[in-house]
């Protein structure tokens, strides 16, 4: 404030952008945190390559990484990635393409190695394709509810990239890409009429599909190929009765379902658990909600969901609070994926829906996964960057009180 009775009128430069939510950042690594913990607790039993700890290092290698990344992208305006979304788009279909004369593991071609990591193109498509409809459908507007204009280019797109996932095959990602694909365009104003056709059209068309390759099957002698994509069948069965085939394909839900009955109200304690001990398959990937259960039994588990579920819903309104409708869909699709991958997990673990071998977000092993998961988190805190905007008023030095400086803003 100048001296005597005239004040001058210079602007206190205001933050160009606003602070990332806290809360979400928290939880974020919060969630992250017990990730590895229970990591370290259903696979240090295994001694893998006789190092107990060769998950835990691996883990935090991808933990780091994708710090590093969830800061940097934090720091990017969330709006470049409606530029860049077409060349993100492309690299993703051309590695979704190289998988598919890569090495088999575990039954699908899902990987590409670099060095002694590797990388699933699978989960890069999952966040591509959500920055695609986000960008496709933000310029669109209106159009969209045009069925032949707005939206079957975009199902097109959709179904160009679910069909390469199935070609692994890998068709638990296939739905939840599938799902969350249609949560985005739904939320971008598509006809509900379209979205419920599209869904008959899906299943009618894998019932189809699969129908052919059964009675191909039957025609010609058994090959490697045609046996492994007998899972898909077995998993159905040992859904509907696992006690059918406790030995073969009904062992996994048996084992988890084990797991987590002998975990009980309070559970059995960190690192306690006996299913782990080469009982239930990989306990430190798809199962590992099994384990949480069994350690920590229903309250703990009951702790842990409602945690993962306000950080779901605390994303989503994060997206609703952003003026941008480019934002908006970005954020929705990508709490969606995290919601709907999570509930497929452990959906599949307690028996509620078939097995399909995904990953829990934040919490399974898993460096693809992980990395790619951090990323997105990387932009919804953008996002939330936007929805934390100071008001752009003036603020001039004649306001010398607190208390005036909030009045003003």
């Amino acid at each position: 404030m100048s001296k005597g009775k005239g004040t001058t009128n210079k602007k206190v430069n205001l933050p160009k952008r606003g602070t990332p939510d806290f809360q979400l950042l928290i939880l974020t690594l919060l969630l992250v945190g017990f990730g590895l913990v229970m990591v370290f607790s259903s696979s240090s039993s295994l001694f893998f390559r006789n190092d107990p700890l060769y998950f835990v290092k691996r883990q935090i290698v991808w933990i780091m990484l994708g710090t590093f990344v969830m800061f940097t992208v934090m720091n990017i305006h969330y709006s470049k990635f409606k530029k860049w979304y077409a060349p993100i788009f492309i690299i993703t279909l051309i590695m979704l393409l190289i998988v598919a004369f890569g090495e088999r593991i575990n039954g699908a071609k899902s990987w590409i190695g670099i060095g002694t990591l590797g990388i699933q193109p699978t989960e890069l498509a999952k966040i591509a394709i959500i920055l695609y409809l986000a960008a496709l459908i933000s310029k669109k507007g209106e159009r969209l509810r045009d069925l032949r204009t707005g939206y079957i280019p975009v199902m097109v797109i959709v179904g160009i990239v679910a069909g390469l996932i199935m070609m692994q095959p890998d068709f638990g990602s296939c739905m939840i890409l599938v799902a969350t694909s249609g949560l985005v365009t739904y939320a971008g104003g598509a006809s509900m009429k379209h979205i419920m056709a599209s869904v008959a059209l899906l299943v009618l068309g894998v019932g189809i599909v699969m129908g052919a390759k059964a009675a191909i099957d039957s025609l010609t002698p058994a090959t490697g190929e045609a046996l492994n994509d007998n899972y898909k069948i077995e998993r159905l069965e040992a859904f509907l009765n696992p006690d059918a085939d406790e030995d073969g394909s009904g062992y996994h839900i048996i084992q988890s379902l084990i797991a987590l009955g002998e975990g009980g109200v309070t559970g059995s304690g960190f690192g306690q658990s006996v299913q782990k001990l080469h009982y239930l398959p990989e306990p430190y990937t798809d199962f590992i909600f099994a384990i949480i259960g069994e350690e920590f039994g229903f309250i703990g588990t009951a702790i842990f969901l409602i945690i993962y579920l306000y950080f779901i819903l605390r994303g989503i309104l994060i997206a609703l609070r952003c003026k941008d409708p480019f934002g908006t869909l970005v954020g929705i699709g990508v709490m969606g994926l995290f919601a709907i991958q999570a509930f497929v997990n452990i959906g599949g673990v307690t028996k509620t829906i078939p097995l399909t071998g995904v990953t829990l977000p934040f919490i399974s092993y898993g460096g693809s996964s992980l990395l790619v998961s951090m990323l997105s988190m990387g932009i919804m805190l953008s996002i939330s960057r936007e929805t934390n905007l100071p008001v752009k008023e003036e603020v001039t030095k004649s306001v010398t009180t607190v208390r005036q400086i909030r009045r003003a803003r």
